[in-house]
C-alpha cells in the first residue's frame, strides 16, 4: 500500500504560482511513477503530469506544457508540481497518484491522494 497526502493548494490570483506537494509513504511494489490529476466542479478528471520515481523522465498533457513542471525529491519521498501563469480555469481538485509511469497519462493509476483545491480568481 502507499499513501500520498498533498498540500500546498490554495487561493490565487490569475498569473500567480502555486507549488503543489505530494508525500509518499508505504510500499511502492509494482509503482514506477507519479503523478497529478486534477478534477474542476462539472467536469471529467484530466491527467496533468507524471514523472519517474527515478526522476529521469517526466511528460505532460499537452495543454499545460510550459506552465506547469512536475518533479521529485526521493530523499523526502515528495513530488512536486510547480504551477505558473495560472488561470481561473486551472481551478480544480489536484490529485496525486501513483502507478505504472507510462499508464498514467491514460488516466489509470493504483494509488491516489485525498487532493488539494487550487482556486484561480480573475
Amino acid at each position: 500500500q502507499v499513501q500520498l497526502v498533498e498540500s500546498g493548494g490554495g487561493l490565487v490570483q490569475a498569473g500567480g504560482s502555486l507549488r503543489l506537494s505530494c508525500v509518499a509513504s508505504g510500499r511502492a511494489g509494482s509503482t514506477n511513477g507519479m503523478g497529478w490529476f486534477r478534477q474542476a466542479p462539472g467536469k471529467e478528471r484530466e491527467f496533468v503530469a507524471a514523472i519517474s520515481v527515478n526522476g529521469a523522465s517526466t511528460y505532460y498533457a499537452d495543454s499545460l506544457k510550459g506552465r506547469f513542471a512536475i518533479s521529485g525529491d526521493n530523499a523526502k519521498n515528495t513530488v512536486y508540481l510547480q504551477m505558473n501563469s495560472l488561470k481561473p480555469e486551472d481551478t480544480a481538485v489536484y490529485y496525486c497518484a501513483a502507478g505504472l509511469y507510462a499508464a498514467l497519462g491514460k488516466g489509470i493509476y493504483a494509488y491516489r491522494g485525498q487532493g488539494t483545491q487550487v482556486t484561480v480568481s480573475s
